[in-house]
């Protein structure tokens, strides 16, 4: 935020700039007492902000910065390599990108597993959110063999020690079980390689089927397998918070 009438975005244009609302309704917002900068209620018109640094909040949601990136979200199909390219030929992220763009993928899948992908070419913004400090939380939906009986549950939940140590899962939820499969919902914020698959393991139900369907605040939804779309507003803004809370 600056006192300098020459510098910086007026807020109501740099809400109206973000896509909130009109000028003049971005104006009703602020003298409302609805719009925050850095932590501080605004209510007097034509206070200036630079948009690139300023964390300006709408009703609590954060507003982010105007987009110089792109931030996607890919279903990744099962039988895709987390790579853009492969020496080897096999399926790669590249047929599912804007041609010529040169992305990072947050969170790599590995190649049985579907679902999730958060693709960007806005490195440090990758770099910050598959740090292991983060802790970004991400949800999964797995069908295992057999019935998963409730003390089986309790174990996933108490936690369950691997070769590298003890895990645990942060929730758990039975979708679905039957004599020979089940299907559960299971969110972690560990990036342990094979996480989920060797949790299963390790209490003896080997998964037959992986999908994450979340990391931290976005969602697959109802996006078709191979199919991608835009990060939405509300997603990055809260994606930010989660980097800056816990960095």
């Amino acid at each position: 935020m600056t006192d300098d009438p020459t510098e910086g975005l007026r807020l109501q244009k740099a809400l109206a700039q973000a896509g909130v609302a009109s000028r003049r309704a971005s104006e009703e917002l602020i003298a409302e007492g609805r719009v925050e900068v850095n932590g501080r209620v605004i209510t007097e018109q034509g206070t200036r902000v630079d948009p690139e640094r300023d964390v300006i909040r709408v009703d609590g949601s954060r507003i982010p910065p105007p987009r110089r990136h792109l931030y996607l979200v890919l279903n990744k199909p099962r039988g895709v390599i987390s790579t853009m390219d492969d020496p080897q030929g096999r399926p790669s992220l590249q047929q599912y990108v804007p041609r010529h763009q040169r992305l990072f993928h947050v969170g790599r899948l590995d190649t049985d597993t579907d679902g999730l992908l958060i693709l960007t070419n806005d490195g440090e913004f990758a770099n910050q959110l598959a740090h292991p400090s983060h802790e970004v939380p991400k949800t999964y939906l797995v069908e295992v063999e057999g019935l998963l009986d409730n003390k089986t549950l309790r174990r996933l939940e108490k936690g369950v020690t691997l070769e590298d140590g003890p895990i645990k899962a942060d929730k758990l939820k039975l979708v679905q079980r039957a004599a020979s499969r089940s299907l559960v919902q299971i969110t972690l914020h560990s990036g342990r390689n094979r996480i989920v698959r060797r949790m299963m393991d390790a209490v003896g139900h080997p998964v037959r089927q992986l999908s994450r369907i979340a990391i931290g605040p976005v969602r697959l939804g109802q996006l078709q397998s191979g199919q991608t779309r835009e990060l939405t507003q509300a997603e990055l803004g809260a994606l930010l918070d989660v980097i800056d809370h816990q960095g």
